[in-house]
C-alpha cells in the first residue's frame, strides 16, 4: 500500500495503484505505479509493482521484458507532470528523445512480488504561469532493491488549444475517417512474441525493412483513443525490428536511444528499417511519406536461459499465468514458456 498526498483529497489515502487518469491509461490493469514521494529540488521517488506475467510485455528466458521497464518510466511522465508540476488534465505530453539501458541478469523474475523503485531527477525544467512547458527526466530503476536499469528523456507539454493548432486536421476531434488496415504480421517468434496480435511489423520485399502495423484494437498499445501512433508502439517496433535481424530466442534489447522528429500518422503507411552499425548495435529509422519520424540506435545482446535442475511443474491451461517453482525453489514458468531441463 502507498500513501497518496495532494491528489483529490488533503488527507493521505491508501491505494494499491495510482489513479489511472494520472498515468493516462483507461484500463486499470495496465497501471503499474503504486505511489510517489516528492523530495524538493526536482527529486522524486516513484514506486511500482511488476506483474509476474503480462500478456504483452511477457517474460522471456525468465527475465522481465525491457519494454516493461520503459512503460513503467513512461507512466511517471504524466504522474509527476500532474502531481508535481501543475499540468492540467487534457494536456498532451510529447517526447523529444528517450534513452534506456537494462542489466539483463538483474531482470530475473523473482519468486516473491516484484517491487520497483524509480529514483527520479528532473532538470532543465521550464515553467510558464505555474505550468510545465518542458523538462528532462532521468530515472534509475531498482527491482527489489537491485539496480536493473536507467532511462532518460526530454519531453514537452502542450495545453489542449496549442496541441490542436499543432496537429491541425490530425487532432483527435478532426482526424481522418480512415486508417491503414494492419497487414499480415511477421511470425511472432521472429520478433520475440508468442501471439500474432502482438506483432507490430509486416514483411516487405526489402531486407531489413518492414511496414508498421497500427492495430487500433490492440488493448495495450491503443489503450485509449489517440490521433497518432503512440510512442510505446514506435519503441516496440524498433525492438521487434532488432529481434527480426537477431532472431535467436536468447536475444534481448539492452539499450535504445531514440530521437522523435515528427508524429507518425495513422492514415498513411509507415516503414521501419534497421542497418548494422558496429558489433551488436543497429541504426533504426521509422519513416513516413519520405520524412524521418523516428531515428536512433538499438543495442542487442544474448541472454541464455537460466540453468535449472529438476523437473518443471506442469504448465497450466492456456490463458492462466502461474508461479510454478521447481523443488529447489528457483524456477518460474508461464503458459507460453515451459522450462527446459539444463544439466549443470
Amino acid at each position: 500500500m502507498s500513501h497518496l498526498r495532494g491528489y483529490g483529497n488533503d488527507r493521505p489515502r491508501l491505494v494499491e495503484k495510482v489513479p489511472r487518469e494520472l498515468v493516462h491509461k483507461e484500463a486499470a490493469a495496465e497501471v503499474l505505479l503504486t505511489g510517489w514521494t516528492s523530495h524538493g529540488s526536482d527529486r522524486h521517488t516513484v514506486r511500482a509493482r511488476w506483474p509476474h506475467f503480462h500478456p504483452f510485455y511477457r517474460p522471456r528466458n525468465r527475465r522481465f521484458d525491457p519494454l516493461l521497464l520503459v512503460e513503467t518510466v513512461r507512466q511517471t511522465f504524466p504522474l509527476l507532470s500532474h502531481v508535481a508540476y501543475g499540468v492540467p488534465f487534457g494536456s498532451h505530453l510529447v517526447w523529444d528523445r528517450f534513452r534506456f539501458e537494462v542489466q539483463p541478469r538483474a531482470l530475473l523474475v523473482p519468486r516473491s512480488r516484484a517491487d520497483v523503485l524509480l529514483e527520479i531527477t528532473c532538470s532543465d525544467v521550464r515553467m510558464r504561469k505555474g505550468c510545465l512547458v518542458s523538462m528532462t527526466m532521468h530515472a534509475t530503476v531498482r527491482l527489489n532493491g537491485r539496480r536493473v536499469g536507467a532511462a532518460s528523456t526530454r519531453f514537452t507539454n502542450h495545453l489542449p488549444a496549442v496541441y490542436r493548432r499543432l496537429r491541425g486536421r490530425y487532432n483527435l476531434g478532426a482526424r481522418p475517417g480512415w486508417t491503414v488496415p494492419p497487414p499480415p504480421p511477421l511470425p511472432p517468434a521472429t520478433v520475440g512474441h508468442a501471439q500474432p496480435g502482438n506483432v507490430v511489423l509486416a514483411a516487405t520485399e526489402c531486407a531489413g525493412r518492414w511496414q508498421l502495423r497500427t492495430d487500433q484494437d490492440h488493448p495495450v498499445l491503443f489503450d485509449h483513443p489517440v490521433d497518432h501512433a503512440p510512442g510505446m508502439l514506435l519503441l516496440e517496433a524498433l525492438r521487434q525490428a532488432a529481434h527480426a535481424v537477431h532472431p535467436a530466442p536468447s536475444t534481448m534489447v539492452r539499450e535504445m536511444s531514440v530521437s522523435f522528429q515528427g508524429w507518425v500518422e495513422l492514415d498513411t503507411p509507415a516503414w521501419v528499417s534497421v542497418t548494422p552499425l558496429h558489433r551488436n548495435a543497429l541504426c533504426a529509422v521509422i519513416e513516413q511519406d519520405g520524412r524521418t519520424c523516428v531515428s536512433g540506435e538499438v543495442v542487442v545482446g544474448t541472454e541464455p536461459a537460466v540453468r535449472t535442475l529438476g523437473r518443471p511443474s506442469p504448465v497450466p491451461s492456456r490463458g492462466r499465468a502461474v508461479d510454478a517453482h521447481l523443488p529447489d525453489g528457483r524456477c518460474w514458468v508461464t503458459p507460453q514458456e515451459a522450462l527446459v531441463r539444463v544439466p549443470e
